[in-house]
């Protein structure tokens, strides 16, 4: 399987060889010798997963805590790079990673190296109030992390604890902004500030956020409201009176149906459009992910999203791009949204995840008028910052996005090759870099095809009603996607009899 796609992907040769090393076949050998110190040749199966010990920690957890969700338990001492090892000796190779968190491999050992230095030490035990009293080299370490990915366009920062949390302060700048505008930057009024201690208008306006149908945006409960993927995530809980517009559906694959796509789109533009101008709460701001993950990976062209941008502008709605799951390289570059080429950069960009720390970006008419106000105790932590630091020297000294581009192409081929054969089984190939998924027939055999990877040393995820979705960290290479695809083909066979 490798040598044929290798064989349909000649333009890469020459990257592929800076990478593994020439071969006088010109292809990649079968087992190259693993560039992750440490890294495990291949998944290992010894036991069922959940093993037995998985089984006796789970019922020792069940006193404690909510155990329900777990695939296994972890033994992160002993996993290495692309491979995550179970407390029963398993080792399977990861390709979901903490759900799309993991960067550039566990243990890595320039992380380890950095780890034991004394100001990661220090932000280990004298974890600051950043809002309060900010270490002494909080600008530069903002300056050599955070910064040095900064979406193009945006020069300002608010540093969070999580992706929820991050979209949640997100809405708020939103709204502040929004008001400031609205009283042309004056003074608060002192009716707005007795109203609001009421939550009354005018201190507590009526605004609301749009978002769109199938989107996950966090479980905190601004964002819970902007999140519609799953019944589950939102039963019971109260929620505000905030329009949802429906997401394009689109066909597969992408270039076979450019004249019906584009009509979907244009459908769904109208609708953004028309619930900004008529929602009975005035619309502040718009939320959109590059890909609707938890939703089922969900796609839209970059003219889609031009438009939304256009229409933002118009109506003088914030335009914000939730990359929580979608940013720092996934596509092949540091941020999804690059690849639309948008008339003006979005309002606010928001991130967590592979980015290890949380937050958002913006430019500085989003800071709030008044300090103390977009605030917490922690607002972040240094040591995620000074852990982003060594990510991104990694992404630029081993050239990871160009890595992505080549392994996401590996898989991507791969997995065409199976919807061709299994076409009952692997529907609508689709993503970019290695952000990829595909459908399978129902959530049952989704859920079947997950369960049996797992027996065979794979990890991986769902997504939506009956998706798989693909989350490798930045460092996996074809030969980690051809012990994949080795296992799937098993997996395939098996399910179709």
């Amino acid at each position: 399987m490798l040598s044929k796609l290798i064989k349909n992907n000649l333009k890469y040769s020459n990257l592929l060889i800076r990478n593994y090393g020439s071969s006088t076949k010109g292809v990649l050998p079968q087992t190259p010798t693993p560039d992750f110190p440490g890294e495990y040749k291949e998944p290992i199966v010894k036991t069922t997963i959940p093993g037995p010990q998985s089984q006796i920690l789970y019922n020792k957890l069940n006193n404690l805590q909510d155990p329900r969700a777990s695939h296994f338990f972890a033994d992160y001492t002993n996993s290495r790079g692309n491979y995550i090892a179970d407390v029963d000796g398993n080792i399977l190779l990861d390709l979901y990673c903490q759900i799309a968190s993991i960067p550039i491999g566990y243990n890595n050992p320039e992380l380890i190296k950095a780890a034991k230095s004394d100001k990661w030490i220090s932000a280990i035990i004298n974890r600051p109030s950043l809002g309060v009293l900010p270490p002494k080299d909080w600008p530069a370490l903002i300056e050599n992390s955070f910064m040095q990915v900064a979406p193009k366009g945006l020069k300002n920062i608010f540093t969070a604890m999580c992706g929820s949390c991050a979209n949640e302060c997100a809405f708020k700048a939103v709204f502040m902004h929004h008001q400031h505008v609205k009283r042309g930057g004056k003074p608060f009024t002192q009716e707005e500030i007795n109203s609001c201690m009421n939550n009354q208008a005018p201190g507590s306006p009526q605004l609301s956020i749009l978002s769109f149908k199938k989107a996950f945006h966090g479980r905190t409960f601004g964002t819970l409201t902007t999140t519609r993927s799953k019944a589950i995530h939102k039963l019971d809980i109260p929620a505000f009176d905030w329009p949802a517009a429906t997401f394009p559906d689109l066909k597969y694959p992408l270039e076979a149906h450019e004249a019906e796509n584009r009509a979907i789109e244009n459908k769904c533009l109208q609708e953004v459009e028309h619930l900004i101008k008529t929602w009975h709460v005035p619309v502040a701001g718009l939320i959109v992910e590059p890909v609707q993950a938890e939703g089922g990976d969900n796609h839209a062209t970059p003219y889609f999203f031009q438009g939304l941008r256009d229409i933002t502008k118009k109506y003088g709605v914030a335009m914000i791009v939730d990359e929580v799951q979608t940013g720092m390289g996934a596509t092949g570059k540091f941020w999804a949204h690059d690849h639309w080429n948008l008339s003006s950069p979005p309002d606010i960009v928001t991130f967590s995840k592979k980015m290890q720390a949380a937050g958002f970006y913006h430019n500085i008419e989003f800071r709030p008028s008044e300090s103390y106000r977009n605030f917490n105790t922690w607002m972040g932590d240094p040591l995620r910052a000074l852990e982003l630091e060594v990510v991104i020297e990694q992404i630029k000294k081993n050239h990871l996005l160009e890595n992505v581009d080549v392994t996401g192409k590996f898989l991507k081929n791969g997995l065409l090759e199976f919807q061709q054969k299994y076409p009952t089984l692997v529907k609508n190939v689709r993503g970019q870099g290695t952000f990829l998924a595909f459908d399978s027939t129902n959530p049952q055999t989704r859920d079947q095809m997950v369960g049996l990877l797992r027996t065979k040393g794979v990890e991986t995820g769902g997504c939506g009603t009956e998706a798989i979705r693909f989350r490798p960290m930045l460092i996996a290479k074809p030969y980690h996607v051809n012990q994949f695809l080795d296992r799937f083909s098993q997996v395939l066979e098996q399910m179709k009899k």
